[in-house]
């Protein structure tokens, strides 16, 4: 009988565990659990469950990865400051929260450098905060205080648009101050979700005069319409994930949605299952091929739903029946 190593000139390799990080086709027999498995890639997105928030809310922000991110502000009501980290299993709370308890404000950054700003207490806000992973500290405030806005970029180069009741507005920030663009959005609209950095950001979704799945880019200057919309329409969505052509969309509403749907740049491609719980004003981070959705309600949810999207590397048994 013909042996694979004089087929393929080498043994498959004959391992005790699984390798902590295989490339997309290898092959191993796991002499633990007596399995041959390879690396493949998904061909269809999945979310699965996380651990939850010690907080539920909802008009929360995000922030971060899959395996580093943050979630801070929301109202639970009532409105909360509180500051929670995610190390890609649970959260842990912040030992400090935001100076300014709010919620429906933008948001960009990572977990240890983040950025939160405008919102709402009673009135909109046009205050910034920055979190460098252990405290908050305050920023330059906007040129407009508004609520329902969204952000992308980084906590030194951040970009906020929209917001209540249907604004264009568009501001960039330097770490510093915020400068108004006098080119704003297209489609003035507010709880829309967003994706992308400072000089390429997407903008998808949210309310004008109706619910809309209109998405916009962003090249550091002008906002351009693109071709392809959302094909579920809809606003409360707040967050969002990826890049300006590798972008992910999930939940919002109305009705509450689970829906998921990526962006290639051009257009839209529903993803066939959605969002384990339906819900609308949630927070997101990450990725198109990983992702978190995290908050939202109602009612003022702490559930976490870790999202794998097409293409990324898995770990598969190969069995006989």
């Amino acid at each position: 009988m013909a042996e694979y190593k004089g087929i393929k000139g080498f043994k498959v390799q004959y391992l005790s565990a699984d390798p902590s990080n295989p490339i997309i086709g290898q092959t191993w027999y796991n002499s633990t659990s007596k399995d041959l498995k390879y690396t493949g890639v998904t061909t269809a997105g999945a979310w699965a469950t996380g651990g939850p928030l010690n907080t539920g809310r909802e008009s929360l922000a995000g922030a971060g990865t899959q395996t580093a991110g943050l979630a801070f502000g929301g109202t639970t009501p009532p409105n909360t400051g509180a500051t929670e980290e995610y190390n890609g299993a649970t959260w842990a709370t912040s030992p400090n929260s935001m100076a300014t308890a709010r919620r429906a404000f933008g948001s960009c950054g990572t977990q240890t450098a983040a950025l939160g700003f405008g919102g709402i207490i009673s009135t909109n806000q046009d205050a910034t905060e920055a979190y460098d992973g252990a405290a908050w500290t305050t920023g330059g405030s906007m040129g407009t205080a508004r609520r329902f806005l969204s952000g992308a970029g980084t906590q030194t180069a951040a970009l906020g648009f929209g917001g209540y009741a249907a604004l264009t507005n568009t501001e960039e920030y330097d770490g510093s101050t915020w400068t108004a663009n006098p080119t704003g959005l297209n489609t003035g609209r507010n709880a829309g979700g967003s994706a992308g950095t400072q000089t390429a950001a997407l903008y998808f979704g949210g309310f004008s005069t109706a619910h809309t799945g209109a998405t916009e880019e962003y090249n550091g200057s002008t906002w351009a319409t693109s071709p392809g919309s959302l094909n579920t329409a809809r606003g409360e969505m707040i967050g969002g994930a990826g890049t300006q052509t590798a972008a992910l969309a999930f939940g919002g509403a109305p009705p509450n949605t689970g829906a998921t749907e990526l962006y290639d740049g051009t257009s839209w491609t529903s993803n066939p299952t959605g969002l384990a719980i339906a819900r609308q004003q949630l927070a997101g981070c990450g990725t198109q091929v990983l992702a978190l959705a995290f908050g939202g309600g109602p009612p003022y949810l702490a559930a976490t739903e870790e999202w794998t999207g097409p293409g990324a590397a898995v770990t598969k048994t190969v069995t006989v029946s």
